[in-house]
């Protein structure tokens, strides 16, 4: 349905506004992201959490993440 290169290009841009919040590298956000199953809820989400702005997105995630026991 959605095109996979644009939900690629959301990830990666997501993932760098993540990092920035939380004071990580990209790489380190990255696999927090992905330990913590986000990676697969951006994917499921994706035709919801691209019409957000980067803010509300990175906080969604970061509430999944910590409901799949992270600390961030």
């Amino acid at each position: 349905m959605y095109n996979f290169h644009d939900i690629i290009e959301y990830i990666i841009a997501l993932v760098n506004e993540f990092a920035g919040k939380f004071g990580l590298t990209d790489r380190a956000a990255f696999n927090y992201i992905r330990l913590h199953k986000g990676i697969t809820f951006i994917e499921q989400n994706y035709g919801i959490m691209h019409t957000l702005d980067f803010k509300e997105a990175v906080d969604s995630v970061a509430l999944y993440c910590r409901k799949s026991g992270g600390k961030l």
